[in-house]
This record gives C-alpha cells, structure tokens and sequence, in this order.
C-alpha cells in the first residue's frame, strides 16, 4: 500500500522554504506525487519507511519533522468523514492534523480555544493519530495550532480538508 509523507513547518510565513515539486520529482523513482506547498506527498510504489525517511533527510535542505502514515489509514478517515455529522460555521476551514505517533496525552474531546468568549479554533475529534477540528481564520490560530504538541504529548502537523480529500484523488478512491 502506499504512504504518504507530511512534513512539518515547511513553507509557513516565508520560513523553510523550498520546492515540494523539485523533491517529488528528485524522487520519481518512487512514483512520489506531491499534494500543495505544504510538503506532502503519496509515494505510490513499494518502499520501506525507514528507507523513505533516510532518503528524504538526505534531500531535503534542513531539519524537519517526517511523519509518515500509510495511505489506507486516511483512506478509513475519509471514508467515516468525520464532519458529516457537524455544522460548520460558513467561513470556518475543516483540518486534521496528524501526530507523529500515538499520543501519549489524550484530553476529552470536543474543545475550544480559547476557552472562554467567542471559538478560533474547536478540535472536533481524535481517531488514532489523527485530530480533527475546524477554526476560523484568525491569526492567533496559528498559535493554538502548535499548541496541539503540548496537548497530545507528540508534534504534530496540520493540514486542510481538501488535502485530504486530494489524496484520496491521487490514490485513485
């Protein structure tokens, strides 16, 4: 089955900026196809994770936090489509962020940040290493989002909605 990768902090506020599509390319041999400028990508063809980490340590042009996730897991979380069940406010962008490993902290769920007064940001949900949410735009959104290392006890990395959903569109489902 495929994998797919999410690096972390890449291309956010003009920092740690580099050329996703020049890396999926540089690893065309492993049929990567890249998703945005985020820095995530599904490796179609057969390849272990210790050997796809080392090879992207090695091209990429500094430090970043690789999560690696086989793709049939968000398969399964596309397919229960954890928003069905929700409103979501108009304006308000549907995430997922997904942990680097199983979280060693995990508060009860829904919560809102902040905590008093008008919602940024609610995580809905957490389905394995997948925690999912919706915030509106707000620039302190940004800060609660990196909160989310704090509150499972592993990093984690965000992406929309729709990244997942191109994915699912990549992988062919």
């Amino acid at each position: 089955m495929a994998l797919v990768v999410f690096l972390r902090g890449i291309n956010v506020g003009g920092h740690r900026r580099f050329r996703p599509a020049a890396l999926a390319a540089a690893l065309e041999h492993l049929d990567a196809v890249n998703i945005g400028a985020a820095g995530t990508f599904v490796i179609r063809r057969k390849v272990t994770r210790t050997r796809l980490r080392a090879e992207l340590v090695t091209r990429l042009p500094f430090r970043s936090e690789i999560v690696i996730c086989d793709a049939s897991a968000i398969l399964d979380l596309l397919s229960r489509d954890p928003f069905a069940a929700v409103r979501i406010p108009r304006g308000a962008v549907r995430f997922v962020s997904i942990l680097s490993k199983r979280p060693r902290l995990s508060p009860s769920m829904p919560v809102a940040f902040p905590s008093t007064g008008a919602w940024l940001l609610k995580i809905l949900a957490r389905e394995d290493r997948f925690v999912v949410g919706v915030y509106r735009r707000h620039m302190k959104v940004i800060g609660y989002l990196a909160g989310l290392d704090r509150i499972f006890g592993v990093p984690a990395t965000t992406r929309n909605w729709n990244t997942m959903t191109a994915i699912s569109e990549v992988l062919g489902k």
